[in-house]
């Protein structure tokens, strides 16, 4: 099999709080790569979620200073009862 060539930059999640239990299974402290194909087994209403701040910094975008960035912005999942906080950051 073709090894697989990279489009853009590296992004990766890290899982940093889980309130409650993740239904995907993911634990604090899991990394996972994430890019417009790659949903790195998150549940498809979180990756929908962040898959415009995954493109952001994919292809080169930054995010305000206040937000983290401008290679790193951290997220919360919709499900509040189960919420999982991820930091999203650009890898150079």
């Amino acid at each position: 099999m073709a090894e697989e060539k990279r489009i853009g930059y590296q992004v990766v999640g890290t899982i940093k709080s889980i309130k409650g239990h993740c239904n995907a299974g993911h634990k604090v402290g899991q990394q996972i790569e994430l890019d417009g194909h790659k949903t790195g087994g998150m549940c498809g209403f979180f990756y929908h979620d962040i898959f415009p701040y995954i493109i952001m910094l994919q292809f080169g975008g930054g995010f305000p200073v206040e937000w983290g960035g401008p290679d790193v912005v951290e997220l919360e999942c919709m499900d509040r009862a189960n919420a999982v906080k991820i930091e999203l950051k650009r890898m150079r």
